[in-house]
């Protein structure tokens, strides 16, 4: 079954609305991080797109995300609980709540802004050219996992 469109308004507003559901006390239903972190951890695939924080894999490691990694994070398949993460991913340091609350609403709001036809063949960081449903699949899988996380 397809998942919803991050492009759309109607579903990032959606998700949008379930970010501001959250609160600094929010509680995880499952792993590590504190809601804080989690937003910072979402965050990270938008400075992928936006920033050069992070250097792009390259040799064997490029190849194996390719490989073995990208199916997972642009199918329609949900992730499981407790996951492994790239290490880019992790966050273990506090974070500031609002900071990253508002980043991520911001980056939601820049894609939609972009749109659908701004990302249609662009390149990823790791995974090459992506089509505009496998970008979608990525930003709203990731979000909606995250956000079933603690409970929006």
């Amino acid at each position: 079954m397809p998942l919803p469109n991050i492009f759309s308004k109607e579903v990032s507003q959606e998700v949008i609305n379930r970010i501001n559901m959250l609160t600094p006390e929010t509680q995880a239903a499952w792993g590590k991080m504190n809601v804080a972190q989690m937003l910072a951890h979402c965050n990270v695939t938008y400075d992928f797109v936006y920033t050069n924080k992070y250097p792009r894999p390259t040799g064997l490691k490029k190849l194996l995300i390719k490989l073995f990694a990208k199916k997972i994070v642009v199918s329609e398949k949900p992730y499981p609980k407790n996951g492994r993460t790239a290490n880019e991913f992790l966050v273990a340091a506090q974070q500031d709540f609002l900071r990253e609350k508002e980043r991520l609403i911001k980056h939601i709001n820049q894609v939609v802004t972009e749109g659908e036809h701004a990302f249609e063949g662009r390149e990823s960081h790791a995974f090459g050219s992506l089509n505009k449903t496998e970008w979608s699949n990525m930003f709203y899988k990731h979000l909606d996992h995250h956000l079933s996380q603690f409970g929006v």
